[in-house]
């Protein structure tokens, strides 16, 4: 599974979820692709309040506060 990652420096919510992202990949084929919103101003108007925001498919999957299990149950869906 291939998701895009939304964060931006600084947030601690962002390397939260990453770390959690790191340890999910260890067992489930899990790749991602990094957009920090402070570049990319569509993304930032977008998600500016949601942030860290995972989505597959232009669809959010998950935002916020996102755990270990929250990310597993997307590959038991």
């Amino acid at each position: 599974m291939h998701i895009v990652f939304y964060t931006k420096l600084g947030c601690s919510l962002c390397d939260d979820a990453e770390r959690m992202m790191e340890l999910v990949r260890e067992d489930y084929p899990l790749s991602w692709t990094s957009v920090n919103i402070l570049e990319d101003d569509v993304a930032h108007e977008k998600y500016m309040f949601m942030i860290p925001v995972i989505e597959m498919n232009n669809e959010v999957l998950l935002s916020g506060n996102i755990g270990y299990v929250d990310i597993v149950e997307l590959f038991v869906k």
